[in-house]
């Protein structure tokens, strides 16, 4: 095993949870009241935590001095293998909801399988963060009902948002040749098994909600590979921006 398909693997997953993490940051502040603005807040901090266990583990993995830091701020965009899902903007809360609610489904999914790596420290950073995913899907799932079955504006917002980042979904059960190189040596989970019971969780959950999955054939994608979408850029501009600014600055 190579210990850069190791590494590479590692920001496959890890970047979506800092991507996530920093689009519901975007948000502190502006929730629709005060108890989901800090639930919201708090899921980008749970997701900010889990983000450096696995950074930690890839500087360790890198040596040449790098850091946590180093990977989360000073890679280009190309370098990111964040899913095309996260990046996408806060246009509405409904819209927040749901994509939180399309990540969390597959996150939990991801993380059950994951503890069960040979790698002991992949198996233990998942061991430790499910309960705080479960919390995720549980807050976006119950937030997916009271939107879609609540009043016809909501039911609107969040059904248009459904429509529109569907096309995002597919993507999460592509696997890369980091991901095929990880998976042949036990430490990877092979994410194109867990496609059915994804789609079904999420299609027990709208119709519960009262929306309805869309019928496409063409989806997104890339972001795996480093190639992203137009809203990437002015992610990374607004989270890279002080080190960038100040380089090796120390508080």
């Amino acid at each position: 095993m190579k210990k850069e398909n190791l590494i590479q693997y590692i920001y496959g997953i890890a970047d979506n949870a800092l991507i996530l993490g920093q689009r519901l940051s975007e948000l502190c502040g502006h929730g629709p009241n005060l108890e989901t603005d800090i639930a919201c807040t708090n899921i980008a901090l749970d997701l900010l935590g889990q983000t450096r266990c696995y950074y930690q583990y890839a500087a360790q993995l890198s040596g040449d001095k790098v850091t946590e830091d180093d990977i989360a701020f000073l890679r280009t965009e190309r370098q990111y293998k964040n899913v095309l899902l996260v990046e996408q903007p806060n246009v509405n809360f409904g819209y927040v909801i749901t994509r939180q609610f399309f990540y969390d489904v597959f996150h939990l999914l991801l993380l059950e399988e994951l503890q069960n790596s040979d790698d002991e420290i992949l198996s233990a950073i998942a061991k430790k963060s499910i309960k705080e995913v479960s919390y995720h899907q549980r807050f976006s799932s119950d937030w997916i009902k009271r939107l879609g079955d609540g009043t016809e504006v909501s039911r609107k917002k969040v059904q248009d948002a459904v429509n529109d980042l569907w096309k995002f979904t597919d993507e999460l059960f592509h696997l890369t040749e980091d991901d095929k190189n990880m998976l042949e040596n036990g430490v990877g989970v092979d994410v194109s098994l867990l496609k059915e019971k994804y789609y079904q969780v999420i299609n027990e959950i709208l119709e519960e909600a009262t929306l309805i999955p869309p019928e496409l054939k063409w989806f997104r994608k890339g972001g795996k590979e480093g190639i992203h979408s137009e809203h990437m850029g002015y992610l990374l501009s607004d989270l890279q921006y002080m080190q960038r600014t100040y380089p090796n600055m120390k508080w």
